[in-house]
């Protein structure tokens, strides 16, 4: 078992696997099981996405069979997708029920996410959460919703009606906030109602590597003498000014009060870690952004990268705040607002999970007429 990933898991970010199929709950799959990944890999959760469900089931066999049967069922194409994804959810669930009891609800968690068609409409948002909420139905699944304008109110009612949540593609630490507000006050609503706030969890997955992406490539293009030096710089800088954020919150009277009757504080869940671009190291998302009470999703090399490569440092975040802000600043002197590219990367994270999602139902539309 590897020291780096066990020293990464002991100073409190939980290692989850950014994966899911059949093919993983088997033994002998296509890909590495996941059971082994629990023993062997410090493995303690699970997040899924439409990009990940659509290479799932396209490209599986195992999904052929149950798919036919809900065809002939009489099952339209969405219903399918329904019933396969969350079958998938709920077995998963059923493995990481030991790593849920043990680590009393923190980790051992699923997540499935609303469809992505969904991002602007709160109402039908809220509808399917509670859908598939009720569908899993496992005390360790979590519902990913994204943390859009839209998303926000429905956010705060799935908390304030006890169900746990993923918020999903946040890139700045103003819309980080807005997250964490709205998970708060989901608390507080229920709270000022007698119900009880023990057993909710949530996370909220903050975006990592597409945000140097996009501002490297205009860095790339920039005839500023300070550009080159920033290239690699703004993801970590961003993600790190995010948890600066989480503290404040986490020593507020606000949060006191409610960490009092029972609540667990919305983790920070680091995603999108995998490079991008293959000059960086493939562990820097995992490795600089170590810091207690966070959650970091890999896909499996990445996992696997820092495994056999990453140099574990210690907390990586906590007394990088003055030179993270640093560099945001740095860059808004030079034309690039950290904002402008959040919205500019939010609009494009949305269709790069409706595409997939649209050709997922392609597939098993085609699929059910055979």
């Amino acid at each position: 078992m590897s020291a780096t990933l066990k020293s990464v898991s002991e100073a409190g970010t939980s290692i989850w696997l950014d994966d899911l199929s059949r093919e993983r709950m088997i033994p002998n799959g296509k890909s590495r099981n996941l059971a082994t990944l629990i023993a062997e890999e410090y493995v303690v959760g699970v997040t899924t996405n439409p990009a990940i469900f659509s290479a799932s089931i396209s490209q599986s066999s195992l999904y052929s069979d149950d798919l036919k049967a809900l065809a002939a069922q009489g099952h339209n194409v969405e219903s399918i997708i329904t019933e396969l994804t969350t079958a998938d959810v709920a077995q998963a669930c059923d493995l990481f029920i030991p790593v849920y009891e043990r680590s009393a609800g923190v980790d051992g968690r699923v997540s499935i996410e609303v469809d992505p068609r969904l991002a602007r409409d709160t109402s039908t948002t809220v509808s399917q959460a509670r859908e598939l909420w009720a569908k899993v139905n496992r005390p360790n699944v979590l519902i990913k919703v994204p943390a859009t304008v839209e998303g926000l109110p429905a956010i705060r009612t799935l908390i304030a009606e006890g169900i746990s949540v993923n918020v999903t593609i946040i890139f700045s630490v103003e819309r980080y906030k807005a997250v964490l507000d709205a998970f708060i006050t989901g608390l507080e609503e229920r709270h000022n109602k007698g119900l009880p706030v023990s057993d909710i969890h949530s996370v909220a997955s903050f975006f990592v590597s597409r945000v140097d992406t996009e501002i490297d490539a205009r860095l790339k293009s920039h005839s500023h003498s300070d550009a080159p030096s920033l290239l690699g710089k703004a993801a970590i800088a961003n993600a790190r000014l995010a948890y600066q954020h989480f503290e404040e919150v986490l020593s507020s009277q606000r949060w006191k009060k409610l960490e009092s009757a029972g609540a667990s504080i919305q983790r920070p869940l680091w995603a999108s870690t995998g490079v991008k671009d293959p000059a960086y190291d493939p562990t820097q998302y995992v490795i600089d952004l170590v810091a207690p009470l966070t959650v970091n999703t890999m896909p499996e090399p990445t996992l696997i990268a820092v495994r056999d490569q990453g140099t574990y440092k210690g907390n990586t975040v906590v007394g990088h705040y003055e030179t993270s802000l640093q560099v945001i600043d740095q860059l808004a002197s030079i034309g690039i607002d950290i904002n402008e590219v959040a919205t500019k990367l939010e609009n494009e994270g949305i269709d790069k999970f409706i595409k997939p999602w649209l050709e997922l139902i392609a597939a098993v539309e085609a699929a059910s007429r055979q």
